[in-house]
């Protein structure tokens, strides 16, 4: 047997040196405990100290940072990561007391939310809106410091209200989350008790052929958001909702069944947008969106700026231009950050040929 880590004495005798024991375990966790919290405020102070921009720069560092050897097997490195995010921003919520807060695609607990906290950690201040234009009206009116919006899904494609929102409202983006998507079938009884079935629109595509085969002769409601699906379940025993297992914890909900999305390396990919320019990190990505002339091979001659430069596209689409009839904005991203000689060039070549031409942002790559 492992000796106690928390406690090297050895092993008690009787129940009274038990109780002994578990006492002196617990007050060796609670001053753990107190130093944890007394080197939180230090590093709080340090970061007193600091630039704003160095402040982002060590947040943005902090995703990719390896893991420590010496917790190698006790933590995960994406757990340390997760820990240090936390950290930081409560550090960063001290420091600027006076900031305005992140907005994302709510109610709490939906998808977005999660996303937020991964990239933002537990302690920023996170306000939930009912729209994604929403989000972007929030920090145009300088109601809000970032924004999270869901970009695109593995499973489904382009998210086209987010990508309309880009159309109208051109604002940067800074980073980006990629959130493994896990459904769970959530309710209050069991699966023979199901007559309808809640969730956003996605999140039921995304389950199509295991509700086919499991849950056929339920009928299905679609809602603004998995974490309204879970609140609506949560009021009837007849209804089940496809949302997170945290929604569920929330909501008071049992898991019916786990992991019932159809691929099971479903993946959003989420937009964190908002004002924070990010420096060339050597693992970057750039969004752009550009409008052409309406004219045979104009796509062909844009696309030739990239080839000329050894630009690498990871991602193009096409979205229709409001108003104009068979005018398309086109939607592009790329291995490399804007300030590189190579995308630098790439982009000048690129102005050429467009009609409107918007560098949306150059960030980490999630």
């Amino acid at each position: 047997m492992q000796p106690d880590p928390l406690n090297e004495s050895l092993p008690p005798t009787n129940s009274e040196d038990t109780e002994s024991a578990g006492m002196s375990g617990f007050s060796r966790i609670s001053s753990i405990d107190d130093q944890l919290i007394a080197l939180l405020a230090q590093r709080a102070d340090l970061c007193r100290d600091l630039p704003l921009e160095k402040l982002n720069s060590i947040g943005s560092q902090l995703v990719q940072r390896t893991s420590s050897p010496s917790l190698e097997g006790l933590l995960a490195t994406d757990l340390q990561n997760d820990w240090l995010q936390h950290a930081h921003s409560l550090c960063m919520r001290v420091v600027e007391s006076t900031r305005a807060p992140i907005v994302y695609l709510g109610p709490i607990y939906s998808y977005s939310y999660l996303a937020a906290v991964k990239h933002f950690g537990l302690g920023a201040e996170l306000v939930p809106v009912s729209t994604i234009a929403a989000v972007f009206d929030e920090l145009v009116r300088g109601q809000a410091t970032f924004g999270v919006v869901p970009i695109e899904n593995n499973t489904d494609g382009r998210v086209v209200d987010t990508l309309g929102m880009f159309a109208r409202t051109p604002i940067d983006i800074c980073g980006e989350v990629l959130l493994p998507i896990h459904h769970c079938l959530l309710g209050l009884g069991h699966r023979n008790d199901i007559e309808e079935i809640y969730s956003k629109p996605q999140a039921l595509s995304q389950c199509r052929n295991w509700l086919a085969q499991h849950l056929p002769e339920a009928r299905l409601v679609e809602v603004s958001s998995t974490a309204l699906a879970a609140a609506r379940a949560s009021q009837n025993a007849a209804i089940a909702a496809i949302a997170s297992k945290e929604a569920g914890i929330h909501h008071g909900l049992q898991i019916i069944e786990e992991g019932i999305e159809d691929n099971a390396h479903n993946v959003t990919r989420f937009a964190v947008i908002g004002k924070r320019p990010s420096d060339p990190t050597g693992n970057d990505k750039t969004s752009l969106m550009f409008q052409l002339h309406h004219q045979p091979g104009a796509l062909a001659n844009a696309m030739i700026a990239f080839q000329q430069n050894a630009i690498n596209l990871t991602w193009i689409e096409s979205f229709p231009l409001a108003g104009h009839p068979n005018e398309y904005l086109f939607f592009v991203e790329l291995d490399g950050h804007r300030a590189t000689p190579a995308v630098a060039n790439a982009l000048a070549a690129l102005a050429k040929h467009t009609q409107r031409l918007n560098v949306l942002g150059s960030y980490p790559r999630g």
